[in-house]
């Protein structure tokens, strides 16, 4: 029997990856929603965030919502290692090092191979999909005409990648990981990895003020438990690594055309620029987007607008948080309208 399936398969072929690695086969899954309109200029590309697939991000995109199919032709990306496109869960060879720069190489194949693109109205992303976003501007400075970079960066900052040294600590120590990979599911190292995520990914006024109950969460420990130890068991482990690989080496300008000139990388981007970090966010850092926002200096607009909020890096992603999505909502909408 077939598997049915509610996305498509980007059949790539064996391609050259930013560390010289050849990847056989490489595979992109994503997904569309709406309709591509003759001039093929309402396109908004919305790539997946750490450990996010499609299913977890494509709330977002409703009639009348913050990406709306009505208006928009929406494409999402699934990032390497989430576990639809090429992972160490689905590759029999060794899965190689990769980088953001490799995941736009071949969503630009998608874009232009498949549907003939050659402009996107909106690159929007959150997290991982807001530093992807980033990437697009500068890589691509004539084919983004906007990015919404939220609960993003440029590059992992060192507090960042601290951030996630401590998140592969908490999976690795499971005895399930041996010889460099995990040989089963460790459960001990999920549980792990979500104690750890809990306390960076929200705010210290998010637990003060006991916020969690809100969500009908009756101890702070059933919130941990609830919310937080199983989060990351719904994904292979090897793929997690993965992931928090791309994340760590995740810099703008780690390629050829910017050779590590991060200013001249940000010098690049021509669209408007929307950056959007959670006020309280701990380690993707408003003095972060502070700092790039002053360097964009070729950009038609560079505007940072934090999002007024206590729930941390998830104001960025404001599943039944109304007062965050409303915000995110008028914002889109105001970059859109330039």
């Amino acid at each position: 029997m077939t598997e049915q399936r509610d996305y498509e398969i980007f059949e790539a072929g064996d391609v050259a990856l930013q560390s010289g690695a050849v990847f056989p086969a490489l595979k992109l899954a994503y997904k569309t929603f709406g309709t591509l309109n003759p001039a093929k200029d309402n396109v908004i590309l919305y790539p997946t965030s750490f450990s996010a697939q499609h299913y977890d991000t494509e709330w977002l995109i409703q009639s009348g919502g913050v990406l709306d199919p009505e208006r928009y032709f929406i494409v999402i990306p699934n990032l390497f290692g989430n576990g639809l496109s090429s992972s160490p869960s689905n590759t029999v060879a060794p899965f190689p090092q990769m980088t953001y720069h490799d995941a736009i190489a071949v969503q630009h194949r998608l874009l232009t191979e498949c549907f003939g693109i050659s402009k996107l109205a909106l690159v929007y992303g959150w997290s991982m999909g807001g530093m992807q976003a980033y990437h697009w501007a500068a890589l691509h400075p004539d084919m983004v005409e906007r990015a919404a970079v939220v609960c993003g960066s440029a590059r992992c900052a060192p507090y960042n990648y601290v951030f996630l040294e401590g998140v592969k600590a908490a999976l690795t120590g499971d005895p399930a990981f041996r010889d460099g990979r995990f040989v089963e599911k460790p459960a001990a190292g999920y549980r792990a990895m979500g104690r750890v995520y809990a306390g960076w990914a929200m705010s210290h006024a998010f637990y003060r003020d006991e916020v969690w109950r809100e969500a009908g969460f009756t101890s702070l420990e059933d919130y941990l438990a609830r919310a937080w130890d199983a989060t990351f068991a719904r994904r292979d482990a090897n793929d997690l690594l993965a992931q928090v690989g791309i994340w760590q080496r995740g810099n703008i300008s780690r390629c050829a055309t910017f050779s590590d000139d991060f200013d001249r990388a940000l010098g690049a981007i021509k669209a408007h620029m929307l950056l959007m970090p959670g006020a309280t966010d701990r380690y993707f850092d408003v003095r972060d987007n502070e700092d790039e926002v002053g360097k964009l200096t070729n950009a038609k607009s560079a505007m940072l607008h934090p999002i007024p909020s206590v729930h941390g890096h998830r104001a960025g992603n404001p599943v039944n948080n109304p007062p965050d999505h409303a915000f995110l909502k008028a914002e889109i909408a105001a970059l859109l309208s330039k």
